[in-house]
């Protein structure tokens, strides 16, 4: 029974870091729907959405299931609880992906960003497919060291969108409001995938550890994690 027990602890961790690859997967399709203006793909993307919520309950009955039948403690139950936070993280990442889609959606058939700012989305992109590839990793190896390196990664995010907003708020800025908000809501939606990551793997942390890491400015781990990023109205 036992042994039967653990073996569906590992197939919750197993299938969280499938969720990781799906939402990376998704991350990278919704960003080149946007930047070719591709409806098909942003289609794709917005209704794999709905998979991915249905693979998160799934993981939640199970989580729930056992919490029930096998009154775990311990290291057992910090899994268990990591688990539901992040099936709540992978649910966002989803979220925000299809919002991504849904801005290129909006657009068509003309593309979101002009070309010339395809460079800077392009980045934010790479940066937050990156970050849900390494929270996967992280699940897969229960690394705390590849955990902490994924806060200097969510550095280089910070970083471009600081650039961002430079380029929006530069006296030359030749695109007009709507480009400009379009602009600050994919840099939202990039920044939070990179947040809800870093979230995952300081819960890898505490599952490890069991200590609940504390974020730059003194927040606990996941604090905050879940807020909602903005989505466009007409795109809902």
């Amino acid at each position: 029974m036992r042994d039967t027990y653990h073996e569906q602890l590992d197939d919750i961790l197993a299938e969280l870091e499938r969720m990781t690859r799906t939402v990376s997967t998704a991350v990278r399709r919704s960003t080149t729907a946007l930047l070719e203006a591709d409806i098909r793909q942003a289609e794709e993307v917005i209704a794999a959405d709905i998979q991915l919520d249905a693979a998160g309950e799934g993981v939640e009955e199970k989580v729930f299931e056992l919490m029930a039948r096998q009154a775990p403690v311990a290291n057992e139950l910090r899994m268990l609880v990591a688990a539901l936070r992040m099936v709540a993280d992978l649910e966002r990442m989803g979220d925000l992906a299809a919002h991504v889609s849904k801005i290129a959606r909006l657009r068509y058939p003309a593309s979101a960003i002009p070309a010339e700012l395809h460079g800077v989305i392009q980045e934010m992109a790479s940066v937050a497919g990156r970050m849900v590839d390494g929270a996967g990793d992280v699940i897969k190896s229960h690394d705390v060291d590849a955990a902490a390196r994924l806060e200097l990664v969510d550095d280089e995010m910070d970083a471009l969108r600081s650039s961002q907003f430079r380029l929006m708020m530069d006296d030359s800025w030749p695109h007009g409001v709507e480009v400009a908000v379009d602009i600050a809501l994919l840099g939202r939606y990039y920044e939070r995938i990179a947040d809800h990551a870093v979230s995952m793997a300081r819960r890898v942390v505490y599952l490890v550890t069991g200590e609940l890491p504390v974020a730059v400015g003194g927040t606990a781990a996941g604090s905050g994690a879940g807020a909602s990023a903005p989505s466009p109205n007409s795109a809902n």
